[in-house]
């Protein structure tokens, strides 16, 4: 699936040669180095294939409403484009329809932004129906503002009846109408999604199994801890946007006879609003886990701002509110830190009690790592007295794999127990 349809050569191609171009715009206090930011976009571009053959920076004092750039800057972009044979010009910022149309025309090649791009990205990976609903609802959503940059050709044919001019508007009606008929029928699609998960959480609360869901930045190792905790053969890759369709395993914890790891998509910066609607059902499996591990790539030079990029996404779910899921922070990629520096943050994580660090990849403190979940897990609870049947062996196999039995007592045909129990799992035990 391609959003850049738009043209009679087709959209992007694997190969294609492109120029990047980052906007350093003065005062938006950015937390991320220049050069940290390139190196991403160009990561974005290299996901998919693009040949990125020169990278620049622009400093921006001021944002031009029609091109984004200054006009100077736009007629070196469009010499070096000439000069380097690029038929592509990657802007990692957000494009208005107006400023991708205008920069076409003056530099003579394909323009997308960083939303076109990451879309690109995440319609070539997704494998599963789901998946490719979502995808197709963020980017016709994308594309929606965009219509009237295919039919430019037709705008010039004046005419007809009244003053709202020819066959060009009324081309991009007809194709307005179908986008917003099938947008509606994805929505109701991911609707029943949304509902069949809703089912699948509620048979997993009952269950006597915790969940915890790994989420983190894009490229972090989450696929690569997943593999490591739960003997799994998920794509891992050194590539941003590996995996995108949710995947969950069985994994050991100590203390519990059973335990479920999620692993989900990949956030980054700036991630384009059309994809956490869209995506939104998916990340919902967040939100019902019991716990939260927030993956963090501990050797990047920009980890604290990827991390706020995390936490905003998360926020936007509603998951910085009272009675969201306990979070833990992952600071993984150790094996890439030596010295001091690595000392240091070993050193750190061992005084938190929420913070463990390890390396995916080689395994090291991947035990301690299930240590901590499992003592996570049982805090905060509260001592229970229950009396069962003793025959009712249901409820005391839940009791043993989701709490920790302080007690247990035979009396005649009946148990007596004493057992602490997190406050969800109070209110689970209460729905058996």
């Amino acid at each position: 699936m391609s959003v850049f349809n738009r043209s009679e050569d087709g959209g992007v191609s694997r190969g294609e040669r492109a120029l990047l171009v980052v906007p350093d715009r003065a005062g938006l206090g950015n937390l991320r180095s220049l050069d940290a930011r390139i190196e991403e976009a160009a990561g974005l571009a290299m996901a998919i294939g693009i040949d990125v053959v020169a990278r620049h920076s622009y400093r921006l004092r001021q944002a031009r409403p029609a091109s984004l750039l200054g006009k100077g800057q736009i007629d070196e972009i469009a010499a070096l484009a000439e000069e380097e044979k690029a038929s592509l010009l990657i802007v990692d910022a957000a494009l208005s329809p107006v400023q991708q149309k205008n920069l076409e025309e003056m530099t003579k090649c394909k323009v997308i932004d960083r939303t076109g791009l990451i879309l690109e990205i995440f319609g070539e990976r997704a494998a599963t129906a789901e998946g490719r609903l979502q995808v197709e609802l963020a980017h016709l959503d994308y594309q929606a503002g965009r219509l009237v940059r295919s039919w430019t050709h037709l705008e010039r044919q004046r005419g007809g009846f009244g003053f709202l001019g020819g066959p060009g508007e009324t081309q991009i009606e007809a194709d307005r109408r179908l986008i917003r008929d099938r947008m509606a029928r994805i929505r109701k699609e991911l609707e029943q999604v949304k509902r069949t998960r809703g089912l699948h959480r509620d048979r997993r609360q009952k269950a006597p199994w915790p969940v915890i869901a790994l989420v983190g930045y894009t490229n972090a190792g989450k696929s690569t801890l997943f593999n490591r905790m739960t003997q799994a053969s998920v794509i891992a890759q050194d590539l941003l946007f590996a995996t995108l369709d949710p995947t969950m395993r069985q994994v050991k914890i100590p203390g519990f006879d059973k335990a479920i790891l999620s692993d989900t998509v990949g956030f980054v910066s700036d991630l384009p609003t059309e994809l956490v609607a869209a995506f939104r059902a998916t990340l919902e499996e967040v939100s019902s886990a019991d716990l939260i591990l927030h993956v963090r790539d501990i050797a990047h030079p920009d980890s604290a701002a990827q991390a706020a990029d995390v936490e905003t996404v998360l926020a936007s779910l509603g998951l910085d509110e009272d009675g969201s899921p306990p979070r833990m922070e992952v600071w993984n990629k150790l094996d890439l830190l030596g010295g001091d520096e690595r000392a240091e943050l070993v050193g750190e994580a061992g005084r938190r009690n929420e913070v463990v660090a390890v390396s995916a990849l080689t395994g090291e403190g991947v035990d301690t790592l299930r240590e901590a979940v499992s003592l996570f897990l049982h805090s905060g609870g509260v001592a229970h007295h229950l009396r069962l049947d003793a025959g009712d062996g249901l409820r005391l196999a839940w009791l043993h794999a989701r709490g920790n039995v302080l007690d247990q007592r035979s009396e005649g045909e009946q148990l007596h127990l004493a057992v602490k129990l997190s406050p969800e799992n109070w209110a689970r035990y209460q729905r058996l």
